[in-house]
């Protein structure tokens, strides 16, 4: 799995041009399922991103995670995320999951920083078209691929 993790001073989501829904202060994620991973990654990453120390504490150093700060999180479903760009200027896609398979590994991963008691936890559709707005703070943004930490 790959996530793109923003720290946010707020972030909304905006489906198929209909519907709305937002978080205060928090991370937004994008969420790339991979060719092949499973649960693990989904656990593994769920529990690294809420407890990863990208707040900041009383001295101003990046020390509180989004559990000590009561913090909230977007998850969107994000394929370009698995885009391999080595060759030409067609981006590849061939490293995504099947959608079936991506989709359940998404919204395991939801259901993990849920039952983890995160704040409030809001989603994209997966597969919908989005919009996002995302008011980065810092800027703070950070990427981790399971596959590169051997996870």
């Amino acid at each position: 799995m790959r996530a793109v993790i923003q720290r946010v001073q707020g972030a909304q989501i905006t489906i198929d041009h209909q519907e709305v829904r937002a978080i205060g202060p928090g991370l937004t994620v994008f969420l790339g399922v991979m060719r092949g991973d499973t649960e693990r990654q989904a656990d593994f990453l769920a529990e690294k991103i809420r407890e990863l120390r990208i707040f900041t504490d009383e001295n101003g150093k990046m020390n509180l995670s989004l559990m000590d700060i009561g913090g909230e999180m977007l998850v969107v479903s994000n394929f370009t995320l698995s885009t391999d760009c080595k060759k030409g200027r067609r981006p590849s896609f061939d490293m995504a999951a099947p959608p079936e398979e991506a989709k359940d590994l998404y919204l395991r991963f939801v259901e993990q920083v849920r039952a983890s008691g995160v704040k409030k936890v809001e989603t994209g559709e997966f597969g919908a078209h989005m919009d996002v707005l995302v008011n980065n703070d810092g800027p703070v943004t950070i990427i981790i691929d399971t596959e590169k930490i051997g996870k």
